[in-house]
């Protein structure tokens, strides 16, 4: 079977490589400073995916880049707005857009392990923020302006970057500052009163010494109403701001310091899940179906539409804070060799106060509760990390430049600032939860309300060193090879206690895990434990490119992709605190044209396929006992990955461009077995978010992307005027698995997203009347079609809840540039 899934994997990536027919065009003689200024040709695109300025055409590898025009028109704010129009990109909004993590043909960063897509900006990955909900490694909001562009690398890229990773990478390149004196000021109003302003400034205060300056705060009401009458009335809210300083000195005509410190803080109500789905034939196990069924009903009999939800939270809140600086020494030592020096330090924060599952669960006019929220402990972070690395790279060639090189050595750091500590309510409801000012009426039903004191430090570190080099046998004729050795190391400390509460008789705190009696959540110090797990991996990379012209090149390419293993401190049984690394062997064919004449453009495809060898997936322990299913990590036996992935930039006439790309993904997981619970008093059995012979989550088969833009042909002195739109397809895909055993009792399967058409538009007006004043009008989700982008994975209480897409958004920015 495997056998015949790789030639439909060649010929279809064959057929759609005769496809193209590109016409002979002159190489580009610009430099690679030139080339990165904006540009109408998609030939001369420059991109960073090697870690040297290359042309996006010259680049052997599967790439998705949009420039700040682009994520500007598509009104791409957050990490999940990226992902909506990038194909073979996903994320999970489980936990929020601020939250979201992201996924890459069908490699998703579950709860607890490390991302599989790893977020670099200016070279430097994101800093870690191990919380007990997914936080941190990620794209903060207020970082997607003034950008040079933002690079999308499919597959895995473990050679020459940071951190091993099995999905891919995102690189966000901002702009450097240069040698000119300019800016620009923009101001924007939209509907649920959002209101964005962003700032840019460029001083040259010397020609050796260069300044960049840039804000961006946007604030917007949720888009989803509050109908409980507790809390704020709305959630979904946008509330953030970012800054960036920016310093390039040439300290010598040979030696360059360019320094990047960034400050991102978002303080919103986080997203409210909104129940979607009850059993009304409830299973035994299923004991919190009435009161979910309950709110289902209140939600009829009010008349309440797609947006409204209910909430049992006071002051729900969801706060994001990180600052990082990162400092680039490059000295150019020779014609033939260049010594670039990386280091960064970061910091990251959140404290979060959620309702996790959308439930306000009413027993009577004085008693509700929900299933599970949480709050920041003592600490009073739910998380607090910091992140050093330092990346001594060498960059070579020879002096006939047939052979090009880098070799260096990384290694990063990553300490808690505080105890990453949170306070989680089962079945409970409390008005202080730090003074126990706690009730549980669930009690009646034999269930006890519990409060948990998560507190947990997490240290990581990385060493890692690599070489890679590409030999030009001929001018059309080369091979890459590149290999990496990485040491992984993380260390795991939790003294987690929990309280219950019974109407009956005194409950004792107890250690979670060993359920060790203490006086007082004070003295949870005899409940430390300590895992430990160290892995040591070699990656590599082999590629064979051939050019029979400068405007093609095919390539052929074999990687071995490698994610570090992971700690769970919540499960009570020690066998299942730990994860294995998981590995990956990805086989990718390709081809990249360029063509020019009467209609010019481009047009790439690659076709892919991946052995996937102890997947990291996530699971939820399903308790002897009445307590809540508790959150697991376990490896996967086996899966499989294939998929194909086809882009094209078609200049069709004067005035009229239109982008396409294209990915189709088939996952599935082909073997897992599953822990023995037999002799464990705790867990009877683990119900795990994917199914065997099942699609992996977030893996949609198909998703096309669309954009036209057309530039209405007027005199210069009117200004450019332009209207575009983009149509956005995206198939069903599973959010998780773990609903499949409920289909019955809801008559639906929540878990599986739903297919979306996405329309956005675009108008702008530069230049108005030749004055450096730009005008634009946009819309998001035209249609305002309704769907669910996560679940709660609670189905197994009885009810389900979903996580809403956006509705439709639009609005209006006007800007005034100066300088040049």
């Amino acid at each position: 079977m495997r056998k015949s899934r790789r030639q439909i994997l060649l010929s279809t990536s064959s057929a759609l490589f005769l496809l193209a027919t590109p016409a002979l065009a002159q190489e580009d003689s610009r430099d690679p400073a030139e080339r990165a200024e904006p540009s109408d040709d998609p030939a001369d695109i420059v991109v960073t995916a090697r870690r040297v300025e290359e042309r996006l055409q010259d680049v052997p590898i599967s790439i998705t880049v949009f420039n700040q025009a682009q994520i500007t028109d598509r009104n791409i704010v957050n990490p999940s707005d990226l992902a909506t129009y990038t194909p073979s990109l996903s994320a999970n909004r489980q936990y929020g857009t601020e939250k979201s993590s992201f996924s890459i043909r069908g490699f998703v960063q579950e709860l607890g392990t490390q991302p599989s897509v790893a977020v670099y900006f200016a070279d430097v990955v994101a800093p870690r923020g191990q919380g007990p909900t997914t936080s941190g490694s990620g794209t903060m909001p207020g970082s997607l302006f003034d950008l040079q562009n933002v690079q999308v690398l499919k597959g895995p890229q473990g050679t020459l970057f940071g951190r091993n990773t099995t999905g891919g990478a995102v690189l966000l390149v901002p702009q450097r500052p240069t040698d000119r004196l300019e800016g620009y000021v923009e101001g924007s109003y939209g509907n649920y009163d959002m209101r964005r302003f962003q700032a840019v400034a460029n001083i040259p205060l010397a020609d050796t010494f260069k300044v960049r300056l840039g804000v961006d705060r946007m604030i917007r009401d949720g888009y989803l109403r509050n109908r409980s009458g507790v809390g704020p009335g709305d959630f979904a809210n946008v509330n953030y701001w970012g800054a960036r300083l920016s310093i390039l000195g040439d300290l010598t005509p040979n030696l360059e310091n360019y320094i990047v410190a960034t400050y991102n803080h978002s303080k919103t109500r986080g997203t409210l899940p909104r129940l979607a789905a009850c059993a009304r034939t409830p299973l035994f196990t299923q004991f919190l179906a009435a009161l979910g069924c309950a709110q289902l009903d209140r939600q009829t009999n009010r008349g309440d539409g797609y947006y409204d939800v209910e909430n049992n939270i006071p002051d729900p809140l969801v706060k994001l804070e990180q600052w990082q600086v990162i400092n680039t020494t490059t000295w150019r030592a020779s014609d033939n060799l260049t010594i670039k020096n990386i280091a960064s330090y970061a910091e990251f924060r959140e404290q979060s106060r959620i309702n996790l599952f959308g439930d306000n669960l009413i027993i009577s006019p004085t008693a509700a509760f929900q299933l599970a929220a949480i709050e920041p402990g003592p600490s009073g972070v739910n998380t607090a990390q910091s992140t050093f690395t330092e990346e001594l790279q060498f960059q070579g060639r020879t002096d006939d430049g047939r052979f090009t090189w880098q070799a260096g050595a990384y290694i990063e750091i990553s300490n808690p600032l505080k105890n990453s500590s949170q306070f989680s309510q089962l079945y409970a409801t409390c008005t202080d939860t730090a003074a126990f000012a706690c009730t549980a009426p669930i009690t009646a039903f034999g269930v006890v309300g519990s409060v948990s004191l998560i507190d947990q430090r997490y240290r990581f570190r990385n060493i890692a060193g690599y070489a890679q080099g590409t030999y030009r046998f001929t001018d059309q004729l080369s091979l890459t090879a590149g290999v990496r050795y990485t040491s992984d190391r993380t260390e795991a400390t939790g003294r987690n206690a929990t309280r219950s509460f019974s109407p009956f008789a005194p409950v004792p705190i107890t250690c979670s895990r060993t359920t060790a009696p203490l006086p007082s959540f004070d003295a949870r110090e005899i409940c430390r434990e300590t895992f430990v797990i160290e892995s040591s991996r070699p990656t590599w990379m082999v590629d064979l490119e051939y050019k029979p012209n400068a405007d093609m090149m095919v390539y052929a390419k074999y990687s071995r992709g490698y994610r570090q293993g992971a700690i769970n401190l919540l499960p009570r049984t020690v066998n299942l605190t730990q994860t294995e690394p998981e590995k990956v062997d990805t086989y990718e064919i390709g081809a990249k044209t360029s063509f020019r004449g009467a209609i010019s453009g481009t047009f790439n495809v690659a076709a892919f396929y991946n052995d996937f060898t102890n997947q990291q997936i996530q699971g939820n322990l399903v308790p002897r006992g009445p307590e809540f299913p508790t959150n697991v990590l376990l490896n996967a036996g086996k899966s499989r990955i294939w998929g194909i992935e086809a882009d094209a930039v078609l200049q069709l006439f004067s005035g009229f461009r239109l982008d396409l790309a294209y990915a189709y993904l088939d996952t599935k997981l082909i073997t897992l077995t599953k822990p023995s619970f037999a002799a464990d008093p705790i867990y009877r059995d683990v119900d795990l978010t994917a199914a065997i012979n099942g699609p992996l989550a977030y893996s949609p088969k198909h998703r096309l992307s669309v954009t036209g833009t057309y530039t209405l042909p007027l005199d210069e002195s009117v200004g450019e005027v332009s209207l575009s739109a983009t149509y956005t397809y995206t198939s069903e895909q599973f959010g998780t698995h773990a609903d499949d055993p409920f289909v019955t009792q809801f008559g639906f399967n929540p878990g599986l997203l739903p297919a979306t058409n996405l329309v956005n538009l675009n108008l702008n007006w530069k230049s108005i009347g030749g004055l450096p004043i730009d005008l634009s009008a946009f819309a998001t989700n035209l249609t305002s079609q309704k769907y669910h982008v996560a679940i709660g994975g609670v189905g197994g209480a009885g009810y389900e809840s979903i996580v809403i897409g956006e509705p439709r958004m639009f609005g209006a920015r006007l800007r005034y540039r100066f300088g040049r």
